[in-house]
């Protein structure tokens, strides 16, 4: 499967060639749903929603031909569901994928809501964080709609879109809380920035953010770096054993971690 395209340069040195170091005790939001503890399960059930539920929205949309309305009640509804019925509790990791498993859950919860000819109200019983549909609809209406036959390879491009968003956004928040905001704005500007690519030199950013060639140089690799970083962490935080995060890191940025 192709990754989804966030426009950055695909030199090698953005994910840091192809091994990287990684704690594997990395805190895992699969295994955290199975915990004990109330606020184990509620936070781990709250990273899932915040990774899957623009993927599941955009899904339901296309795959199964909701209007935004009920896409949006279906989407709340669904992981309401998933909380009270624990949904989740029955993803084995030897015999597919996490976001293989939800999407199997999807398809048999909207199916059931059809036959039941009837939506849940949105959110059910459960508290769901407040999801941003006016911004998922606003991408869709950007897309050419995929064909029917292809709509499972659509889910998994976009829930890996929807993971470097994450990523994105966590990084310009450590960069901003380090005092690193140059660093940010640099990585935006060269990797990020779809009107960028080829036509921006070192030297033209150099000018631009009015520092010198080394700086921008340093700044981008320390940013990739810390961008490849926070992007595993969320792998490992979406993912049950360690193979299997082995297998999504793979998948997603093309490396080994070790």
């Amino acid at each position: 499967m192709s990754k989804p395209s966030l426009s950055f340069n695909t030199d090698d040195t953005l994910i840091g060639g192809a091994q990287d170091k990684f704690p594997l005790t990395q805190w895992s939001a699969i295994v955290a749903l199975r915990s004990g503890e109330q606020s184990e399960r509620t936070r781990a059930f709250e990273i899932i929603v915040a990774t899957y539920w623009k993927p599941v929205y955009k899904y339901i949309r296309l795959k199964w031909g909701k209007s935004n309305e009920d896409a949006k009640d279906l989407t709340q509804g669904f992981f309401a569901k998933a909380i009270e019925k624990d949904f989740f509790q029955g993803y084995d990791p030897a015999k597919a994928r996490f976001r293989t498993f939800l999407r199997t859950c999807l398809d048999g919860f909207i199916a059931n809501e059809n036959k039941a000819a009837q939506r849940l109200k949105r959110g059910g019983q459960a508290v769901i964080t407040s999801l941003d549909f006016e911004n998922a609809e606003g991408e869709l209406k950007q897309i050419d709609i995929p064909a029917p036959e292809t709509m499972d390879d659509y889910f998994e491009k976009e829930w890996i879109r929807s993971l470097f968003s994450l990523a994105i956004e966590t990084l310009r928040a450590e960069c901003e809380a380090k005092g690193k905001t140059a660093h940010f704005q640099i990585f935006q500007r060269y990797d990020l920035d779809e009107t960028a690519g080829e036509k921006i030199s070192y030297e033209q950013l150099a000018t631009e953010f009015k520092t010198s060639v080394s700086n921008v140089t340093n700044y981008l690799a320390y940013a990739r770096r810390e961008f490849r970083r926070i992007v595993l962490e969320k792998l490992r935080e979406m993912t049950a054993t360690d193979e299997e995060f082995q297998s999504e890191a793979r998948a997603v940025l093309g490396i080994e971690v070790k």
